[in-house]
């Protein structure tokens, strides 16, 4: 009886799946993104993130939204870095920083007016996936492998075309070096994307 269950149960998932109107689509956009820290300068820089995204309904008023996104975030060493880590690079290090991450944002999205205008949160999971080794002269790591950050903001559909305003906030200490100084990022993403 149970063998006959499983078989139900999922052929009334796929059924529900296809009533759906969920869509899948592209994105594309800019990334305005500082690290906080004593070693950073406290600036934003721009950077950018590319992927794609998928709408799934959860009734009349939410969605589900993963994404999986390319995301380059930029950031400029402060001169008291030298001071601080004088002993881990040998007074030489690259002052310009770029981090490319592998994200992947888990949004719930609720419809705040019709399917004009939705409000987005959720957790999003990074893996760092090419560092900048100019910053390391002797071949350690200074960033730590994974991010785990949050987001807010906001989604505007037009027809096909959706575009985002999003703050994100780093909760993960990003130092992989020492605990002198924790390091965290926090910034704005702003993009547009095409539902197919």
């Amino acid at each position: 009886m149970k063998t006959k269950l499983f078989p139900l149960l999922g052929a009334l998932l796929i059924t529900q799946v296809s009533i759906a109107q969920f869509h899948i689509g592209a994105k594309a956009g800019a990334n305005i993104i500082k690290v906080d820290g004593k070693s950073f300068k406290d600036e934003f820089k721009y950077g950018y993130h590319i992927g794609g995204f998928m709408e799934i309904p959860l009734g009349k008023k939410f969605q589900v939204q993963p994404e999986v996104l390319f995301n380059q975030y930029s950031t400029t060493v402060d001169s008291s870095f030298e001071n601080i880590y004088h002993n881990a690079f040998n007074s030489s290090y690259q002052s310009n920083v770029k981090l490319n991450y592998l994200s992947i944002p888990l949004l719930l999205n609720y419809k705040l007016i019709g399917n004009f205008l939705s409000l987005q949160a959720g957790p999003q999971f990074s893996i760092l996936m090419k560092q900048n080794r100019t910053l390391l002269q002797n071949g350690g790591d200074a960033f730590k492998q994974g991010d785990f950050a949050m987001i807010g903001g906001a989604q505007f559909k037009i027809g096909p075309f959706r575009l985002n305003g999003r703050y994100v906030v780093g909760l993960n200490n990003i130092n992989d070096i020492d605990n002198q100084d924790k390091w965290k990022s926090q910034g704005f993403q702003l993009s547009a994307g095409l539902a197919l």
